[in-house]
């Protein structure tokens, strides 16, 4: 009975149905082997060695694998058809390598959809395991660790506060950092456009723009003034016009091709606002219960049988109209398409997305990928043109109306793609001829006048036009400005590192996740915004491994390991060449003092840290005491922040985030007390706080106070400031031992306190605001929930089923956030997975990985250990070889062991890629 190997549990199960009692189907839980996270993994002195290591999660899995091969003679590796895959595949076969011998076979078998005929045909086709594919992992893989575990500690050293670097993710923040720097950078430059709502001798009204001016066409910056809008509106007001010229222009949209890996993750994120993880964890999860082809692909193709299914499901669903008469071909324009499989798309077109019994997210990501496949086969949408242009009888003044009319919605009755920037829809024009006379439509845009004029007095910081209006109230002038370039979502920085050539399919949305993962970036409200930490590894990395973060560089190391996929450059050749170079220009910054990379850095990011002052002032003087210049330092504990150069007589310091507004904001004096003391705002190391009055030798340390998460500076009053400086707030007595109950701001946030109990509340609010009821309620439950009170567990925040071993699965509340509990295993919810929106599949597969770790897990799952086992654990430490033997036949290792695997944690995560 031959032994099949999956990556999943959720896939073993769903091939398992298809393939019957004649197969064992096991899952391998992903890699089982990884190079170890310490120095000497890859050794560079003897051809790029690499030391592998099972994992000790894995070990049971492999164990279980190499159990069934003792009465099989087959194993079949039928992990996921792209490199990683195929590397999987290999690690199994070199870890199980002392169970294959006495002829057993091994053999390789992919397909690219979960389904029955697809399982069935590859277990037909069975080849070897693709040398190239595994070579070009293994130089991805030597590199990633060659780059973090030399790269980072160069920076753990030069910039302290670093955490690390790696060799695409780098890449990927450098774009993010310099899309910001191009922001802060730009220039916002005026300028005005002319409309007019004119009517036709019929009565019908219709818009048209100003374009042409004084016999002249009019470029986007020919108004750059009021004066010149107000004379642009006369000399529209003040003529008759005719229609010129009518022409109208068959024209056509034909629909967009089905998705890949890249397009699904943008598409997603425009239409649902999914991040690159969440929706790859949705496709990851279609593809396993066979819903859709494989998710992790540059193909944009579809075989010959889905695309006659899908003409045949449209021809059924919306007629024959909507079917071209020959198929559509679509290829790939990315760069160095190596992955080698279709589009994404559903295996069965007739699956209807409203009748799937799946979760929420799936669904919706089910029915965007149906409706995508659909439409790339439908025939195109046919629309009809028009231009009309206006003149006046002198020529000087001329105005254009356009408009668009569907004739035939064709691929648009399913699918239009979503936009990353708003665009302006034509409308439809009414019955228009040449030679006829066309009228101010009176009044006609008073009330768009009104709205702009309220908008420019209530907002003038965001600029929002202003407007004139012409005499008779049919023409307008509206005042704009450019826009800075948009900052990042993952849809667009996922398109411009595809349009680089940098990442792969499957490293998108790790290197993503990575980089917010490690604060260099944060996310606000889907925009990627770089941290200080992030613009300080920039900033290092540009000027002294400038070559490694350079775009071409990349996209041309990515090249090359394509070549070696493809057989076609050997992996060691491409390594020894990488390597000859990285490590030079890492001996190069050995004699680097710390001093001289803050003094590069303080000028790469000066535009960022010393903006111009609105008097015009040197930005870098310092405020407090005039003559010292401002500098960028680091503090002990890591981190970096500005300060004055005649430290330490001068102490003035601030944060480098928000430093605009900071120093705008730092001594401005917010008004008095009482008794008469000033209250200002200051700007410190850690942010800004409000002070009382001025340090005395009587009072070397005046009132101070931090101002809380989500207040701003700029928008700070006294009334506010002396809130906070009046804190700690009493609410009352207790009402069962009359102790003092008070609120606070405190180093983890706002909380309540009652003798030595702490609340956290949830909103700075709350500390001016809470009641005595509440404040005894959130007490009472912190009591609860500490080590006095044992017996009153939290309550589950949601309850998803049995467990098959046995045992209900709870999501419950935790102090570090929500967690999976099953019996005595409790596994973290990642955060990008909501606790109400956590399936029953997804939490069996945490709990599985935790219970991996887990020693009371492991003393569960195992309760007839050989009685021999404990001798040759404790022999372990005597003797090395016994040792080694007993970790391969599954013994578990010592605890001091265990304790250790453990400790390099940091840099192992240093060592990804991503």
């Amino acid at each position: 009975m031959p032994v099949v190997v999956v990556e999943s549990p959720a896939k073993a199960k769903t091939i398992n149905k298809y393939l019957g009692p004649d197969y064992i189907v096991l899952a391998s839980y992903g890699h089982v082997r990884d190079l170890p996270p310490k120095d000497g993994s890859v050794d560079t002195e003897h051809d790029f060695a690499m030391k592998w290591e099972v994992a000790p999660e894995s070990k049971k899995h492999v164990r279980a694998i190499a159990e069934a091969l003792k009465t099989d003679d087959a194993l079949i590796l039928a992990t996921d058809p792209d490199r990683e895959g195929e590397a999987i595949s290999w690690h199994l076969k070199e870890a199980l390598a002392s169970s294959l011998k006495k002829g057993k076979t091994v053999s390789r078998v992919t397909f690219n959809a979960i389904t029955k005929d697809a399982v069935t045909k590859a277990m037909k086709e069975p080849r070897e395991v693709d040398e190239p594919l595994v070579h070009a992992y293994l130089a991805r893989r030597a590199l990633d660790y060659l780059v973090g575990f030399t790269l980072s500690p160069v920076l753990w050293r030069k910039l302290p506060g670093a955490k690390s670097a790696g060799r695409v993710q780098s890449v990927c923040l450098r774009l993010i950092v310099e899309r910001e720097m191009e922001i802060e950078a730009f220039k916002a430059r005026e300028y005005w456009s002319v409309k007019a709502i004119l009517t036709t001798p019929r009565g019908q009204e219709f818009e048209a723009n100003l374009v042409t001016l004084g016999g002249a066409k009019l470029q986007k910056f020919d108004i750059p003034t009021l004066a010149a809008a107000e004379m642009a509106v006369h000399a529209v007001t003040s003529r008759q016009f005719t229609v010129a010229g009518v022409e109208s222009k068959p024209a056509s949209r034909n629909p967009w091709p089905p998705f890949m890996t890249s397009t699904l993750q943008q598409e997603a994120s425009r239409k649902f606002g999914m991040g690159a993880k969440q929706c790859m964890n949705a496709a990851q999860r279609l593809y396993e219960a066979g819903y859709i082809t494989y998710m992790r692909t540059d193909g944009i193709d579809m075989a010959p049988e889905a695309v006659m299914a899908t003409r045949a499901e449209i021809g059924r669903r919306f007629g024959d109209a909507y079917v071209p008469k020959s198929p559509r071909m679509y290829k790939n324009k990315a760069k160095n398409a190596q992955e080698a499989h279709e589009c994404i798309r559903p295996t069965d077109m007739s699956a209807d997305p409203s009748k799937l019994r799946v979760e929420e997210d799936q669904r919706r990501l089910y029915d965007l990928i149906w409706k995508r496949t659909i439409a790339s086969q439908m025939e195109a949408a046919r629309m009809e043109r028009t231009v009309v242009e206006i003149t006046s009888p002198d020529g000087q003044v001329g105005l254009r109306a356009n408009g668009q009319v569907v004739l035939f919605d064709g691929f648009l009755k399913v699918y239009d793609q979503g936009r990353d920037e708003e665009e302006d829809d034509e409308g439809r024009l009414p019955q228009i001829m040449q030679g006829e006379a066309v009228k101010p439509a009176p009044g006609a845009l008073k009330e768009a006048f009104s709205k702009a004029a309220a908008r420019s007095a209530g907002d003038q910081e965001e600029r929002i036009a202003s407007a004139v209006l012409g005499e008779g109230g049919a023409v307008l002038a509206s005042q704009s400005f450019t826009q800075p370039p948009a900052r990042y979502t993952e849809a667009t920085l996922v398109k411009r590192m595809e349009e680089l050539g940098i990442g792969r399919p499957s490293t998108y949305a790790s290197i993503l996740t990575t980089i917010v993962d490690r604060e260099y970036v944060r996310k606000d409200k889907n925009r990627l915004i770089p941290e200080d930490k992030g613009r300080l590894v920039t900033a290092f990395l540009s000027n002294f491994f400038h070559r490694y973060v350079e775009y071409d560089f990349t996209a041309a190391l990515e090249g090359e390991l394509d070549d070696v996929s493809a057989g076609e450059r050997d992996y060691k050749d491409v390594l020894a060449r990488f390597w000859r170079d990285f490590s030079a220009a890492v001996a190069e910054t050995a004699d680097l003092r710390i001093g001289e990379v803050l003094d590069k850095l303080d000028e790469f990011l000066a535009p960022h840290l010393y903006p111009p002052r609105a008097d015009g002032s040197d930005p870098r003087i310092c405020p407090t005491c005039g003559t010292g210049r401002l500098h960028l330092k680091t503090a002990r504990s890591g981190g970096a922040f500005i300060g004055c150069g005649n430290y330490p007589e001068c102490r003035y310091t601030r944060p480098i985030a928000g430093d605009a507004e900071s120093a705008a904001s730092d001594g401005r004096i917010l008004g008095q007390d009482d008794q008469g003391n000033e209250i200002s705002l200051r700007a410190g190391r850690f942010g800004p706080y409000v002070q009382r009055g001025e340090a005395t030798e009587a009072q070397p340390k005046p009132d101070r106070s931090s101002l809380p998460k989500g207040w701003t500076p700029d928008s700070l009053t006294l009334e506010r400031a002396l809130q906070l400086l009046s804190l700690p707030r009493q609410i009352g007595a207790h009402p069962e031992d009359g102790e003092a109950v008070e609120t606070n701001l405190g180093r983890f946030g706002p909380y309540v306190k009652h003798g030595k109990t702490y609340a956290n509340l949830a909103d700075a609010e709350e500390v001016f605001s809470l009641g005595m009821n509440r404040a005894v309620e959130l007490l009472a439950q912190k009591k609860l929930r500490g080590p006095g009170a044992r017996g009153a567990a939290a309550q589950p925040l949601k309850s998803l089923g049995e467990h098959p071993d046995g045992g209900e699965i709870q999501v419950m509340p935790g102090r570090y956030g929500p967690y999976i509990k099953w019996e005595k295993v409790n596994a973290t919810l990642p955060k990008d997975i909501a606790p109400e929106a956590v399936t029953l599949e997804e939490a069996l597969a945490l709990v599985a990985e935790k219970a991996g770790k887990s020693p009371a897990k492991k003393a569960k799952k195992a309760p007839a250990k050989p009685a021999a086992a404990k001798p040759a654990a404790k022999k372990a430490p005597a003797k090395k070889a016994p040792a080694k033997k007993a970790a391969a036949e599954g013994v578990a290792a010592p605890a001091v062991k265990k304790a250790a695997a453990k400790k390099p944690a940091v840099k192992k995560a240093a060592a990804s890629e991503a």
